[in-house]
């Protein structure tokens, strides 16, 4: 249990926190951003969210550094991450912040993935993300982010920044998902 693998697990015990943040209706005032206005308690789960998000860079970062890659990170980090993401993405559709139907091909792509990994790993076949995951995964982080900022500080401009990198977010998932596919699609076609 390095350094790498602990922080992994911080990201995974921020989630329910973050979750009753934006689930429990909390009284604690809004402000007014823009054109819109931005309660404190989404506030407060933004900034978990962003810290969360940052674990994931960091826990990387020492990781690679310092050689402390192991098995057992290269599971849990994706797993931390999609936990993350969906929970959030969920949220950001009950809040009328993110159509359904993007949040669900995201979400199928993720279950995709976590399929193949665990053929990968019955086959002792350990997948590690690669580049164009890591492009989607930060993309979403981004676009997740501004979305529950309620697109600050874009709101003050009226431009919908949010809602654009949540498009982004989705193209570099499904992009990512078939090239994820294409890469190993050999761990599929082995399988006993």
């Amino acid at each position: 249990m390095n350094l790498p693998n602990k922080l992994t697990l911080s990201r995974i015990f921020m989630i329910p926190v973050f979750i009753v943040l934006l689930s429990v209706p909390f009284e604690w005032g809004s402000w007014d951003i823009g054109s819109t206005q931005l309660p404190v308690a989404h506030f407060i789960a933004a900034i978990i969210f962003i810290i969360a998000a940052a674990t994931d860079w960091v826990d990387g970062y020492y990781a690679r550094k310092y050689n402390l890659v192991t098995n057992l990170g290269k599971f849990m980090d994706p797993l931390a991450d999609k936990l993350l993401v969906s929970a959030a993405l969920i949220l950001l559709i009950e809040m009328g912040l993110a159509p359904a139907w993007v949040v669900i091909i995201i979400i199928s792509r993720e279950f995709a993935v976590t399929g193949l990994r665990l053929v990968a790993a019955g086959e002792g076949i350990v997948l590690a993300a690669g580049q164009m995951g890591k492009l989607k995964t930060a993309t979403q982080m981004v676009a997740i982010a501004v979305l529950l900022l309620h697109n600050f500080p874009f709101s003050f401009i009226d431009f919908p920044f949010g809602t654009i990198m949540l498009y982004i977010a989705l193209f570099f998932t499904v992009v990512s998902g078939v090239d994820y596919f294409v890469k190993n699609w050999h761990v599929m076609r082995d399988a006993k």
